[in-house]
């Protein structure tokens, strides 16, 4: 086989062999890249309805994204009728290789579990049961991420049960007891094999052991493993316990969802690394550490949400001032929004041991603000009060809640002194600056125009109101770095919203957040922008939104990628379910060349938020770089489906047709670009990425050599950290450029 080609495919070396096939190293010549290729038993297809049902579940296996599932490319068919599956070849080794070594250490084994029962509760939630969970199926790679294979191969082959010879279709070790016995499974089948597959990572053994495949299965049905703790007594009981529940016979018995496990698993990580690390919950020697819940809008009208939101928010930033108590951020605390998830999950996944939640009702001047603080180990209720105020009370109802938080966790305060800070003492001012903040998040257009509208409204209510002077910086650097205002125009604005809310307030850290950015980017003054960055992280070390524009708006583009990674990588600790961050995290990957783990990272921002182009956009560019074109045209289109066809995702998607010889298509997009750009604002890097994916060089370089006259703030944010522009930095265009930037080349 080695040598031949089939299809589009040169073999090249053989992988390995099982009962499910044979598994080949080749080259797919039509694209450029390295694959693997699974040539399943002539047996398991030769009758038509099961490679009918083969074909079925192949395709839905094939539709399951998630960075720890194998992805497949190709179903194809020999000219013998041989069918053959393609799917992505890692370096690395099965986990059943890593574990004929000796058990794993207990932190690699909880963060491998982890990620593949992650992958599987994505499967489950797509409808599909793997049915063939074991170390043989799961390929971890150089980087540690741990891949499943095999989906759908498990049912093609009718694993259910021993036959009556004693031979077996699956691998009877990790079958579950109604898998053995041939009763319909569903997804706590999974459950139950992910259990054997940990308990074996753990220990080296599996919980049942026989030499005959009938014995084995007697064990399994009736027999109870050997506590874990006994085989290895460094084991938390916790996790011990977690084990035992997934092998229980009954699966009533088990976890009843997968996202159960990853929860408990998570928690259990979690607390394991505390008490490595010296800390314990509850002895004193942690620091206290809290989530705020969104507070759930209550008023008549849906669209005072903003206010419901706006208040919450300002609780947080409240509390972050306070020495000694870690915060959740904004966005992971709001991923529970409208969910119906018990306390201590949150807490779990959260890592918190405090919970705050609350409601909000507004109806006219009048106020009612619920609020009461939760243990998230138990639920249990350590304080509530209800406020029935004025509208003018709402920073008094902010500082109460604070203070109370503060009382009841025992912390101490530096001067007497209110928590909320009241940057305005016009009501209409303040609820205008909760609507632009409210919009702004949005990342549209729309949105950033009605935020735009609502900040200068705010000020021209209360020209001294400094916090909506950074809200009108941070919106007109924004503006830019999307795409949808001329950086040249923008940028001057941005940095005079900010020097205004500096000379009224010099104590927000994001005032002097947001004139780094317009100091390093917009004037390429990298030591006054470094200045102004380092003193916003004085100001709050704890803002995840200071690390991330210290990291990514001065760090990167610097090319200082390593650094800029270190500081993304805390601000998304402080906010780990924000798709934003997690994006961030996931191009920083990619720009050090880590490109496998920026994929895995990119789908699991994806998974956190499905409808946020951003994420599809940088992970269209790091499937490029790896020479995955299908993939990175398929990124780039759903990226420009979800942006509403914007100039950013446009050029992407341009970029990605001319990489592919889609040139007729790339073209189209080009000259549609460049017809905007005579009536419109478009960023310059846009065009100059069609022309790169068409090979036009010097075109390209003319509109780059645009973009930093301009102040294209993309292309100043990647020009000397991009992976894709090593060919060409030996280029004196280019090396121009980071002169021109006050950049060294």
């Amino acid at each position: 086989m080695i040598g031949r080609t089939v299809s589009h495919y040169k073999i090249l070396s053989k992988l390995g062999e099982g009962g499910m096939g044979v598994v080949y190293k080749a080259e797919d010549t039509k694209l450029g890249r390295t694959v693997a290729l699974k040539f399943l038993p002539p047996e398991l297809t030769r009758d038509e309805a099961a490679k009918t049902r083969f074909l079925h579940e192949a395709r839905a296996a094939s539709a399951l994204q998630h960075h720890n599932i194998c992805t497949i490319h190709e179903i194809g068919e020999t000219p013998e009728e041989q069918l053959f599956i393609s799917m992505d070849c890692y370096d690395g080794q099965t986990l059943k290789q890593k574990i004929a070594s000796g058990p794993l250490p207990l932190e690699e084994a909880l963060d491998l579990a982890v990620q593949v029962a992650e992958g599987l509760a994505k499967a489950h939630g797509a409808g599909m049961v793997h049915r063939d969970v074991k170390p043989a199926n799961i390929m971890v790679t150089g980087d540690g991420i741990a891949k499943i294979l095999d989906f759908g191969l498990a049912k093609l082959a009718g694993q259910t049960k021993v036959t009556r010879t004693g031979t077996t279709l699956g691998t009877v070790a990790y079958m579950s007891p109604e898998q053995a016995r041939g009763d319909a499974v569903d997804h706590r089948t999974d459950i139950w094999s992910l259990g054997v597959v940990l308990h074996e990572m753990l220990t080296g053994t599996r919980p049942f052991t026989s030499e005959y495949d009938q014995a084995l299965v007697y064990s399994i049905l009736n027999d109870e493993p050997a506590s874990l703790k006994s085989l290895r007594p460094d084991v938390p009981i916790e996790l011990a316990h977690a084990v035992a529940k997934t092998l229980r016979k009954d699966p009533g018995e088990r976890f009843q969802s997968m996202e159960a496990f990853v929860s408990t698993l998570g928690f259990i990580r979690r607390q394991h690394e505390a008490k490595r690390e010296g800390f314990q919950p509850g002895t004193g020697r942690a620091s206290p550490s809290i989530a705020v819940l969104p507070f759930v809008n209550m008023s008549p009208d849906p669209e005072n949400e903003y206010f419901s939101d706006g208040l919450t928010e300002d609780i947080i930033d409240a509390l972050t001032q306070v020495p000694g108590l870690r915060v959740m951020a904004r966005t992971s605390a709001f991923a529970f929004r409208g969910k119906e998830t018990d306390v201590r999950e949150i807490g779990a996944r959260l890592n918190v041991e405090h919970i705050l939640e609350g409601s909000v009702r507004r109806a006219g001047s009048r106020l009612r603000v619920t609020a009461q603080l939760v243990k998230a180990s138990d639920g249990y209720h350590l304080w509530s009060q209800r406020f029935d105020r004025e509208m003018t009370d709402v920073f008094a109802i902010q500082d109460e809640i604070s203070q109370a938080i503060v009382e009841k966790l025992r912390l101490r305060l530096s001067g007497d002194r209110p928590l909320v800070k009241r940057y305005t003492e016009n009501l209409a001012a303040y609820d205008l600056c909760l609507k632009a903040r409210y919009h702004l998040t949005k990342v549209t257009q729309e949105g950033y125009e009605l935020g735009r509208q609502y900040c200068e409204q705010a000020i021209a209510l209360d020209p001294n109101y400094a916090l909506a002077y950074v809200v009108l910086s941070e919106y007109c650097t924004g503006s830019s770095y999307w795409g949808f205002a001329k950086p040249r125009e923008s940028l001057p604005k941005a940095r005079s919203a900010a020097l205004e809310a500096l000379r009224l307030d010099d104590t927000i850290a994001e005032t002097h957040s947001a004139l780094g950015v317009v100091l390093g980017m917009g004037e390429f003054d990298w030591q006054g922008a470094e200045r102004e960055f380092r003193r916003a992280l004085e100001l709050n070390p704890s803002s995840a939104v200071a690390r991330y524009y210290y990291g990514h708006w001065f760090l990167l583009p610097l090319g200082r990628v390593e650094e800029a990674l270190t500081e993304d990588r805390r601000a998304l600790e402080m906010d780990p379910l924000d798709p934003f961050y997690n994006s961030q995290v996931g191009y920083l990957l990619h720009a050090s060349r880590q490109f496998e783990a920026a994929v895995a990272q990119l789908k699991h921002a994806i998974d956190l938020d499905p409808a946020f182009f951003e994420s599809y956009w940088l992970l269209s560019i790091t499937h490029a770089q790896t020479g995955r074109l299908d993939e990175a045209i398929a990124a780039a289109e759903k990226a420009n489906e979800l942006s509403g066809g914007i100039a950013r995702t446009l050029g992407l998607l341009g970029r990605a047709y001319g990489l592919a010889g889609r040139t007729a298509e790339a073209r189209q997009l080009l000259e549609e670009l460049e017809a905007r750009h005579r009536s419109s604002h478009v960023p310059p890097s846009s065009i100059a990425m069609i022309h790169r994916g068409l090979g036009d060089l010097e075109k390209g370089l003319e509109w780059w050599v645009r973009g930093v006259e301009e102040h294209d703030l993309l292309l100043v944010m990647s020009l000397k950290a991009e992976p894709g522009y090593d060919s060409l930095r030996s280029h004196p265009t280019y090396q121009a450029l980071l002169r021109k930037m006050n950049m060294e080349p």
